[in-house]
């Protein structure tokens, strides 16, 4: 369980760590009229567990902000992974 738990913990720093990374990268891409990272790719690290530092960096950064998909689609896959993890370490606690 202990394990587990500090696995989640890691992985959630690291993927969120990466997520303000692309976050800030795609806004300098778009500042410079450089190639971009996909919408795709964005919510896909957001979906993977990135979505609070995605959210967090967008709304510091003024990127993607006037993007209902990123506004609304990022706090909504945020509570759903949150759910997710809690419903995974209530289960784990049991066995």
């Amino acid at each position: 369980m202990q394990y587990l738990l500090y696995g989640t913990i890691i992985y959630l720093v690291l993927i969120n760590i990466f997520a303000v990374f692309i976050t800030v990268a795609d806004k300098q891409k778009a500042k410079h009229n450089r190639w971009r990272i996909k919408e795709a790719d964005l919510l896909l690290v957001s979906a993977l567990g990135g979505a609070v530092g995605m959210y967090i960096t967008m709304r510091i950064i003024h990127h993607k902000t006037r993007k209902a998909k990123f506004m609304a689609g990022i706090p909504v896959i945020f509570f759903t992974e949150l759910i997710a993890v809690v419903s995974v370490l209530l289960w784990a606690s049991r066995i």
